[in-house]
Formats: C-alpha cells, structure tokens, sequence
C-alpha cells in the first residue's frame, strides 16, 4: 500500500507558539493519516517536490513508500520524561 509522508507546518508553528509537542510527521493512505515524531521506513522510498500540483492537504514536499512504515511517539510524562511509543 502507498503510503505519503509530509510535514505539517501548521503543528509545528503552533507547537512554538504554544510549547506543546504534538506530532508533526503524518503518514497518509488511502484509508487514514497517522501522526508520529519520527518515522522508520523500511525499503525504498522517494521524496517528491510538486509545487504545481499539492497533496490535498496542501503539501508540495513529501516522501513516497510502498515499504513498511513504523511510527514513533513521544509523550512526555508528569516528571518531565519522555517516552517513546
């Protein structure tokens, strides 16, 4: 299954505005997006620049994979530690 990996701007602006750290990375594909901080991706993949014709969501720059792809997510708990899921 293809799947579209882009930044999300938007987050990560909001995220210094407001000092929140909420995942900028999203996976896209066909049946849903997935938000994550750092992204693996096993196999080949390419990253493709279409300022003339954006994703849906507005993305010129993304990367392309029929690979698997493994998510990471980092929450930070009462203490100040941050863990990866």
């Amino acid at each position: 299954m293809k799947k579209r990996i882009h930044v999300n701007q938007h987050k990560i602006k909001s995220n210094r505005k407001t000092g929140d750290r909420e995942p900028v990375l999203t996976v896209k594909t066909y049946r849903d997006n997935t938000y994550c901080h750092e992204v693996l991706i096993e196999g080949p993949c390419k990253v493709i620049y279409s300022p003339d014709k954006p994703l849906s969501c507005g993305a010129r720059v993304w990367i392309e994979t029929e690979g698997d792809v493994r998510c990471v997510l980092r929450e930070e708990d009462e203490a100040g530690v941050i863990n990866e899921s």
